[in-house]
């Protein structure tokens, strides 16, 4: 069932961005409106022709999401020079609220976030939750604000295929990065 959704999903959202030819199992067929960091509007496709490492978090988040990014660091770390220049970073917030343009560019300085090759991006709920259920990360908010989440790294093809994911944390997934090899 989840499929057969997953699959009528994209083909809704590719039927919007018809002048733009994806395979049909890119994620990049959503229609998807984001802000980054910097207050630039960007869409889903922004780092096409690049692997990309994508994942969801929340900038106020005081434990997961702070070993994710350590973990995408770790995993980076362990790329070759070359393979580190061509793969592409991707944050997504599912704290629409409290995700602001400036709290996201916050987060970047104060984690020293490499903003060239990295992006942190907010959206509105409808997107976040269209843009989660692709990439099969299931969240919810609590009472107290703060989020229950997965934490869960896809590895995109240049086209925005997944090709991969892992919920490793803490350490570079040596499968994650086999998977980028073989692109």
């Amino acid at each position: 069932m989840r499929v057969f959704l997953l699959a009528m999903l994209l083909t809704v959202a590719s039927l919007a961005n018809a002048d733009v030819a994806y395979p049909p199992q890119s994620i990049y067929n959503l229609n998807a409106k984001l802000i980054d960091q910097s207050g630039a509007a960007r869409s889903l496709d922004m780092h096409r022709g690049h692997p990309v490492l994508v994942t969801m978090f929340y900038g106020s988040c005081p434990l997961a999401c702070p070993l994710l990014i350590d973990t995408l660091r770790s995993f980076e770390r362990s790329l070759t020079s070359a393979e580190r220049a061509s793969v592409r970073v991707m944050l997504i917030s599912i704290d629409p609220e409290r995700d602001t343009t400036e709290s996201l560019s916050a987060l970047a300085t104060t984690r020293h976030i490499d903003v060239s090759r990295w992006t942190l991006v907010h959206t509105d709920e409808a997107t976040v939750r269209k843009i989660a259920a692709v990439l099969n990360i299931q969240y919810r908010r609590l009472s107290d604000g703060s989020y229950n989440h997965a934490s869960v790294t896809s590895l995109l093809t240049p086209q925005g295929e997944i090709a991969a994911q892992s919920s490793v944390l803490g350490k570079a997934d040596e499968r994650l990065a086999a998977s980028l090899r073989a692109l």
